[in-house]
């Protein structure tokens, strides 16, 4: 019997060592003991959804409205994370190059200032087909991965095979370092960049300036030139902000509304 209590405890030692050095840690649950990994949350200490066990990059445990729990829903949030973050890093580059370049042009009305050798309607509708078709394929391949890899017209070139949203191949000819830490570093910066195309759509909206412009006054007077400043809302009232932006613009004969989006959002 002693035998048998000496080879348990062995074996729990075993057990605990292990657990410390994959980076897990035993969590009781009633009767059981499961094992759960550590990792980084977006609130240090506080318990992830189901959902959300670590396995997607840039998963730390954030999910208040349970918009996951479905995970075909999951995926195609992923993806539309990916697309939309990758996008915003490519405008917000844009934007501060812009008015670092071209100072004098506000960039919220700066394509109107292009003088176009041709009607913009062609542009549009080919951009309108060619996007149509990529989001298409885009599409079958998240539906079913590896579906889209051979291209439709010269067959002999095709993908390798990947998880979508990382195509690789001739998109990634090479990778400067550990793929899954530039996975994160990537979604890091495109959820960053996200927040600030927003700031900057609506900052633009408001001022009628684009964010160096912006970031310079508020240098020049810290406490007087902020978001407060602008807006906000107490009980006595709401300091309304106004639009400072035409609610139209006219491009080669066409007038395109370029409405405030913040108006509806106060009392």
């Amino acid at each position: 019997m002693s035998a048998i209590l000496s080879a348990g405890r062995a074996h729990v030692a075993f057990s605990s060592k292990s657990v410390q050095r994959t980076g897990f840690r035993a969590v009781s649950n009633g009767s059981r003991v499961t094992m759960s990994a550590s990792r980084p949350l977006w609130l240090p200490g506080s318990t992830p959804p189901a959902h959300l066990d670590g396995s997607m990059t840039g998963d730390f445990g954030w999910d208040p409205l349970g918009l996951g729990a479905n995970p075909e829903a999951m995926t195609w949030f992923r993806e539309a994370e990916l697309q939309n973050g990758r996008w915003a890093m490519m405008g917000v580059f844009g934007i501060l190059v812009q008015e670092l370049v071209k100072p004098d042009i506000f960039w919220y009305d700066a394509p109107t200032k292009i003088d176009l050798p041709f009607n913009i309607i062609g542009i549009v509708a080919f951009q309108a087909f060619a996007m149509h078709y990529v989001e298409v394929r885009r599409w079958q391949d998240l539906r079913k991965p590896g579906s889209v890899n051979k291209d439709p017209i010269f067959s002999n070139y095709s993908l390798p095979e990947h998880e979508p949203g990382y195509p690789g191949g001739i998109f990634a000819p090479f990778v400067p370092g550990d793929l899954e830490e530039l996975k994160l570093k990537e979604l890091k910066n495109a959820r960053l960049s996200m927040l600030a195309f927003v700031g900057f759509v609506m900052q633009a909206q408001i001022t009628g300036k684009g964010p160096i412009a912006c970031w310079t006054d508020h240098l020049a007077d810290p406490f007087g030139t902020t978001i407060f400043s602008k807006a906000v809302i107490t009980l006595g009232g709401a300091v309304k902000p106004t639009c400072q932006i035409p609610d139209h613009v006219t491009f080669q004969g066409i007038d395109i509304p370029t409405p405030c989006f913040f108006e509806g959002f106060w009392p």
